[in-house]
């Protein structure tokens, strides 16, 4: 029963944060981390995001079998792979929409950040940045959060290659809202599921 809770909750968090990255995508905003990383890449390469998003993943993902261990690495790539279907599902059923760049950073990154929430409570991510987060929030004390909006910055910098000022700097503002609510949110004190 705690298996099926676990994966249930899984699926509804992968489900959250994958239509959080349809939105933002649909607005050539781009998020931190390596999701976010794989959006500026699918913005400048002729390659799917999906794709784009696991090979992204995979340096992290050998990180975590050592530093996490096999059971959470497991759930993160199944996690993974659900979200790479769900977004290309998303971008196949739903029309394509014409949001306002703040409305769709700000809604998008709230549903990934309320996705990788319970992901994380489940123990499991979305790979890359989050892994690096948690893992130094186990081991140095530093909120998740806040190490993945670090590096989230730094993707978002790179972002300006790609895209205009104004769509980085609501892109910016996207990734803060997504980092703090994670930061306030994932703590030891707190509910961390099964």
């Amino acid at each position: 029963a705690e298996m099926a809770l676990a994966i249930g909750m899984g699926l509804v968090g992968t489900v959250l944060a994958s239509f959080g990255l349809f939105l933002l995508h649909s607005s050539s905003t781009v998020t931190g981390g390596t999701a976010g990383l794989a959006l500026l890449l699918s913005y400048a390469l002729p390659v799917p995001f999906g794709a784009i998003f696991v090979a992204v993943n995979l340096p992290f993902l050998i990180a975590a079998i050592s530093r996490k261990g096999l059971d959470f690495t497991l759930r993160t790539l199944l996690a993974i792979a659900v979200l790479t279907a769900l977004t290309a599902l998303h971008t196949a059923v739903v029309p394509p929409l014409t949001l306002p760049p703040l409305y769709a950073a700000l809604l998008g990154n709230v549903l990934a950040g309320v996705g990788l929430l319970i992901l994380f409570r489940h123990r499991a991510s979305l790979g890359g940045f989050n892994i690096v987060g948690l893992i130094m929030q186990e081991r140095r004390g530093i909120p998740a959060g806040y190490v993945q909006l670090v590096l989230d910055l730094m993707v978002l910098l790179a972002s300006l290659i790609v895209l205009p000022l104004p769509l980085v700097a609501v892109s910016a503002l996207g990734a803060v809202v997504l980092n703090v609510a994670i930061a306030l949110n994932h703590r030891a004190d707190r509910y961390t599921g099964w």
